[in-house]
């Protein structure tokens, strides 16, 4: 593929969250997060996710948004029809008391195996490919270019691709290799909307992000 940068982006500082040390053998801060989160009760059409020790509520996406994620999903269930892994949406994917809702992710059609032990979600260790459609505002953007970024790193997914209307006129980043120790990836590689981006490996090895899911090039 032909990269619009070939060269790492620059990794945003590590998000630390730090908390008086709870009473003794009393619950940490993740285990405060996640009983929080699992009590919520938000108004329809709104989620809430756990990303890098703090709980954040997003509203349901805007139309342009759905779009792209709709076909996303449509042609990776059309990519993958009649194996044993499928396309997902609005499921949640756990992994250490950290919980995302990722706008795509590829994992076992049949998830009764890969549930978490509170029947939430998926584990991270079932999910093969995760895509993110970047949303308008920076603090969305921040949120999928860089905490999500690091959190599916440090889960260990071995491929997240993010669709950027956001980024100069429209960008597609893979990213593979995932080093959980450093929140990072060995390969990121950054196009222009028009450029395909085809999936190194696993079940959606493959499959092409082009045009017929982007868009072209914006403006």
């Amino acid at each position: 593929m032909t990269a619009l940068a070939h060269e790492r982006p620059e990794t945003m500082p590590e998000i630390r969250t730090e908390s008086v040390s709870p009473a003794e053998n009393g619950p940490d801060l993740d285990e405060v997060l996640w009983q929080a989160w699992k009590a919520m009760e938000l108004p329809e059409g709104y989620r809430a996710e756990i990303i890098e020790g703090a709980i954040e509520v997003s509203p349901t996406a805007r139309r342009s948004h759905g779009l792209i994620t709709n076909r996303v999903r449509r042609a990776l269930d059309k990519f993958l029809d009649g194996g044993e892994y499928a396309c997902h949406q609005d499921v949640n994917v756990i992994h250490k008391r950290k919980a995302w809702i990722p706008d795509a992710f590829v994992a076992p059609e049949d998830t009764e195996q890969c549930g978490d032990e509170d029947d939430l979600g998926v584990t991270a260790e079932s999910v093969c490919l995760i895509v993110e459609v970047v949303s308008p505002g920076s603090r969305n953007q921040a949120r999928d270019r860089a905490r999500k970024r690091r959190e599916y790193a440090r889960a260990g997914i071995p491929v997240y691709v993010t669709i950027d209307d956001f980024d100069d006129q429209g960008s597609v980043t893979l990213f593979t290799g995932p080093r959980p120790d450093k929140a990072d990836w060995d390969d990121i590689h950054r196009v222009p909307y028009g450029t395909e981006v085809t999936i190194p490996e696993g079940p959606a090895k493959g499959f092409v992000i082009g045009v017929a899911i982007t868009g072209p090039r914006r403006g």
